[in-house]
């Protein structure tokens, strides 16, 4: 039993990273703390002045966890980790999970390239972005090759000069194939410095002299050539448009400021590069009632550069954050040069600011009502349906399906739904092993016994090794069951629940003569639904994903037994050769019309095997088609 006022007494006076559990051992909160003692405390003094949110998160604390750090800079690493990976309810969620293309110049080599990479390591290279779509930054590096035809392949040089023909690139005028030495070293080196200087930003210096070429090209009446300088012109000057120029001293700054209204909050940001306004994007942070704005931008700062692999050397904000030291310091860590974090007063620094914020509200304008509706189609419904059942929120979903034809190949699905949305990663499928034949409650019974035995056991595990309970999906129970039937599916349910010890409310969709959803049974009685709500809408996507998933996974079972069912009767044909046929052939029609020779000629086989083959299909070639027509191409 965990006393709270003893295991308080315990706590260290060093910084560290604590977890608050509800009384189902989710972890509904992550702090970090310069003294866990002094921290994780206050939470339980009579005289805490907290928020709302952080006050129905104490009121459902049942027990704590904590891991102590050498320094506050790991506690706050610690911290973004953990956030991520359990996503705490009662945390500041950052909703996009984003990673931005960049642009390698890698200045190393002897013939650099140009590649679209999404990480930025520490090596000789130079990175061009972050770019806010992976279609703007492929355009411009196309851009940029075709202007100063810049290599692509992957070839060592100059050590493998000659070994092999140029590529298409060469044929086509969109490389100089330093490859053959057909281009010094010199001049491919100038070539590539100016598609740098068109990264950086310089595009006047280019559009002239392509504006030169093109007059040339006209005059010589070459007007194929001077429409291709024609439309290399505007692909430039598309590309001058994303990048604003803003005279900010060259250096690498994100401006960031935020809008919020009730429960949600806009964060935009601006990226400067070398003093270039190079884009912008906006991020959704959900959690965010009762919580002050500098509080919010803390949150998301921590989240969002735990995250992206560029640091810029400044940030600009809207208002101080309390932890500006410690963050500064681990930024600073990060990107392996000093970061600073300011609050402009005055000036264009301060217009900038206000600019990103107005932009951050207006997508919060935009989003509104978009928000509204997707939270009523998703956690607005469960909230629909725990009412008619008189429970609280459930914040996971799981619902079972069994599919079989005649009870042959028999598989169940179990599928997930989080705040009313589908949690695919925590799918599973199931094939029945004890059931024979079309028994579809005892298929039932084996699926969901295997499920939460599976669920125990990892948790015992986890428990011996002294990690936490929410790794896996069968390690976290669902708050409701829904079983896509009436009493009998629920029976099944509750008795498996039962041998487990486990409470957990499991509640049946019935369906009326025409297989359509009427009203939910739950507790030994049927309740009625609205069919126009968007809880009966939510019931309805459940019923329909977990029908989809389990009829794929029986169709893929299928179709590898269909496959087995004729080639493996072929005497001399095992595995190998069977998936050596089918990876030639394509299709159990291909492998029957092939001759001889053909066959032979597959990997792994032989003359014996292919006349076996050949032999099969065409020996009582009757009885072979009505198999073929029975089981369909593969």
């Amino acid at each position: 039993m965990f006393d709270i006022e003893n295991e308080l007494k315990k706590l260290p006076a060093k910084p560290g990273v604590y977890l608050m559990h509800d009384k189902r051992d989710a972890i509904i909160y992550v702090g970090k703390a310069i003294s866990l003692k002094n921290r994780v405390r206050q939470y339980f003094q009579p005289s805490r002045s907290v928020s709302p949110k952080i006050e129905r998160m104490i009121s459902q604390i049942h027990h704590f966890e904590y891991i102590i750090t050498d320094s506050e800079v790991e506690a706050l690493v610690l911290e973004n980790n953990l956030i991520k990976e359990y996503r705490p309810k009662y945390n500041t969620m950052l909703k996009d999970d984003k990673t931005y293309p960049f642009i390698k110049a890698t200045v190393g080599e002897e013939y650099p390239r140009l590649l679209f990479c999404r990480k930025v390591k520490r090596d000789k290279a130079r990175y061009f972005g972050p770019y806010t779509s992976a279609g703007a930054a492929k355009d411009t590096l196309e851009l940029v090759r075709r202007l100063y035809h810049i290599r692509t392949c992957s070839r060592t040089l100059p050590r493998d000069q000659g070994k092999d023909r140029p590529c298409l690139n060469y044929h086509i005028g969109q490389c100089g194939a330093p490859c053959q030495g057909y281009i010094s070293r010199e001049e491919y080196g100038e070539n590539f410095r100016k598609a740098l200087r068109l990264l950086e930003g310089n595009y006047s210096q280019v559009l002239e002299q392509l504006q030169k070429k093109m007059e040339e090209a006209s005059a010589r009446l070459a007007f194929e050539e001077a429409a291709g300088y024609r439309d290399l012109i505007e692909s430039v000057k598309k590309s001058s448009v994303h990048q604003k120029i803003t005279d900010m001293g060259g250096m690498d700054r994100d401006i960031i400021a935020l809008a919020r209204d009730g429960n949600e909050a806009v964060v935009q940001i601006f990226f400067i590069r070398e003093g270039k306004m190079i884009g912008r994007d906006h991020f959704h942070l959900n959690g965010v009632d009762g919580e002050e704005k500098k509080e919010i931008l803390q949150a998301f700062i921590k989240q969002f550069y735990a995250g992206t692999p560029f640091i810029p050397g400044e940030l600009m904000i809207e208002y101080e954050i309390e932890e500006e030291d410690i963050i500064c310091r681990w930024l600073s860590e990060r990107r392996g040069g000093k970061v600073r974090i300011l609050v402009p007063k005055k000036g264009q620094k301060e217009r900038l600011v206000e600019l990103a914020r107005k932009n951050a509200m207006l997508v919060l304008n935009q989003d509104a009502e978009k928000l509204k509706r997707e939270e009523e189609r998703t956690r607005g419904a469960v909230r629909e349906i725990c009412s008619w059942i008189g429970l609280e929120p459930a914040e996971r979903i799981e619902s079972y399906d069994i599919s079989n034809i005649n009870g042959f190949q028999s598989v169940g699905s179990m599928i997930v739904f989080e705040e009313g949305k589908p949690k695919r990663s925590d799918y599973r499928k199931f094939r029945i092993r004890t059931v024979q034949g079309p028994d579809d409650y005892a298929s039932m019974r084996e699926v969901l016994t295997r499920r939460f035995r599976h669920g125990q056991e990892e948790i015992q595990e986890l428990e011996a090794k002294g990690m936490a309970k929410e790794l896996g999906s069968f390690t976290r129970y669902p708050d409701l069951i829904l079983m896509d039937g009436g009493r009998g599916q629920v029976n099944i349910a509750r008795e498996v629940l039962a041998s487990f010890h486990l409470d957990i409310p499991v509640c049946g969709m019935v369906k009326d003569d025409r297989h359509r959803t009427r009203g939910l049974y739950y507790q030994n009685r049927e309740l009625p639904v609205q069919a126009d709500s968007e809880g009966f809408h939510l019931m309805t996507r459940i019923q329909d994903e977990v029908h989809r998933f389990a009829i794929e996974y029986h169709r893929s079972m299928r179709s590898k037994v269909q496959v087995r069912s004729i080639l493996d009767d072929i005497h001399g044909i095992g595995e190998r050769r069977r998936k050596a046929l089918m990876r030639h052939f394509k299709s159990l029609e291909a492998i029957r019309d092939a001759q001889i020779e053909e066959l032979a000629q597959v990997e792994s086989m032989n003359r014996q095997a292919a006349e076996n083959v050949y032999r099969f299909f065409h020996e009582g070639a009757d009885k072979k088609e009505g198999e073929f027509r029975e089981n369909g191409d593969i």
